[in-house]
């Protein structure tokens, strides 16, 4: 079970680039696509989950007609950021309070739309100036009888997917497992023949369904199985999977984290990303398959591999400097890849040198060194520029940067690249 909810603590956060900022996994960043919540009830409502009605907008024009046109008694308003806490949050700059909002006046719809699209939303987890609202969602109130906690996720104990359960929803599990871990049920499901109904029906049963809707919430965790498979997705989390007053069993909210391994099979979901809440930084690399990571510092780092930006990024404090940022152009690094690496890196305004720390393994030195110097000419390059390579074929990528006369500052070793780096600052 402690295995169980360490992975589940794990992969339900919504903060992308912090994970990518903290879960290194060979040479590039593990980087998970989160969707808006608007968008995963898309895609559960498509695959035949009970989700509640609900529209998006990006306007506060026309929504409270849109909202008479959904024909609910009482509706609830949703900033859709990537981020929870939501209803405890405050805009930015205007002091409006709460992300989610309830009324039962379809015409109060509006303000409270235009109170929150565009402006920031802080809340405990987003940074500290907070998240600009580009959408809101306005979804069906229904009266929630009994909330229930219900996941399908990849587990490391179990080499395959689980179902993890409790009738403790509506709550942070992590807290449920701590204090109560008997509360929580967790069911390995066979990775060839899938969630049997009987196997349905015993979490649905020890989630607390009584009579007939012991079938109906049987029913979903089958659909939700099924989307989980068709989608690549890593998890799926619902809290609550909640029963109604009038007896129904509903998904109230859902976070499905993917395999980025299966984009090629899932561009239409991968369409969807929003990147929007993302450093623009980030999403201009990503398009070149490079991966960068924006810090406070002045030193912009260009590496090949997780493990030897950590190293040149110490160094670099080690030496008293600060680093602004690392790029890591990976294993299958080309000439043209590295040139758009340094016209990102030179773009940002508080980079004021450059160091680029190669160890060549999979990666051709020579190619670093084409790629560095057609870059210089370029963009006319003027910022102190060190250069360390080391490995495969790095006497012949020594000499094209020899060979260039560009102003190129050497360096034999990692102390040697980093102390040039700093000195360069002040030169």
């Amino acid at each position: 079970m402690a295995t169980t909810i360490c992975w589940l603590r794990h992969v339900c956060s919504h903060s992308s680039h912090l994970l990518k900022k903290q879960c290194p996994l060979g040479n590039n960043f593990v980087r998970w696509l989160n969707l808006q919540e608007y968008q995963s009830k898309m895609l559960m409502a498509n695959h035949g989950i009970n989700v509640q009605k609900n529209q998006v907008v990006d306007t506060a024009v026309n929504s409270s007609s849109l909202a008479k046109n959904m024909n609910c008694e009482e509706y609830v308003v949703k900033a859709q950021i990537l981020a929870g806490g939501r209803g405890k949050g405050v805009f930015q700059p205007n002091g409006f309070k709460g992300g989610v909002h309830l009324t039962k006046d379809a015409n109060k719809v509006e303000d409270l739309v235009a109170n929150m699209l565009g402006n920031r939303l802080v809340t405990k987890q987003t940074p500290k100036e907070g998240v600009v609202v580009n959408k809101v969602m306005i979804a069906e109130a229904l009266d929630i009888a009994r909330e229930t906690y219900f996941a399908i996720l990849m587990d490391r104990l179990h080499n395959g997917p689980v179902m993890v359960g409790s009738a403790s929803g509506g709550m942070d599990i992590e807290e449920v497992a701590a204090s109560n871990p008997e509360a929580i049920h967790t069911e390995p499901i066979n990775i060839f023949t899938g969630v049997h109904p009987e196997q349905a029906k015993k979490m649905a049963s020890f989630l607390g369904f009584k009579g007939n809707l012991v079938d109906e919430a049987a029913n979903q965790i089958c659909q939700l199985y099924k989307l989980f498979q068709s989608v690549d997705a890593t998890q799926i989390e619902v809290n609550p999977f909640g029963e109604t007053t009038d007896g129904k069993v509903v998904c109230f909210d859902a976070k499905i984290n993917f395999d980025d391994n299966a984009e090629f099979r899932q561009k239409s979901i991968f369409a969807l990303e929003d990147t929007s809440e993302q450093d623009p930084r980030e999403v201009e690399a990503a398009k070149f398959n490079l991966n960068y990571i924006g810090m406070d510092g002045n030193i912009a780092c260009l590496v090949n591999g997780a493990g030897l930006a950590m190293a040149t990024m110490d160094i670099i404090k080690l030496y008293g400097g600060e680093p602004a940022n690392f790029l890591d152009c990976g294993g299958t690094v080309t000439e043209t890849q590295v040139f758009h690496a340094f016209k990102l890196l030179t773009e940002d305004s508080q980079v004021k040198a450059i160091l680029v720390n190669i160890f060549g393994g999979i990666v051709n030195c020579a190619t670093i060194a084409n790629g560095i110097t057609n870059a210089c000419k370029n963009i006319n390059l003027n910022l102190p520029l060190v250069v360390r390579l080391e490995g495969t074929n790095v006497e012949e990528a020594k000499r094209i940067l020899k060979e260039s006369n560009l102003p190129i500052l050497s360096a034999v070793d990692l102390d040697d690249a980093a102390q040039k780096a700093v000195q360069s600052l002040s030169a």
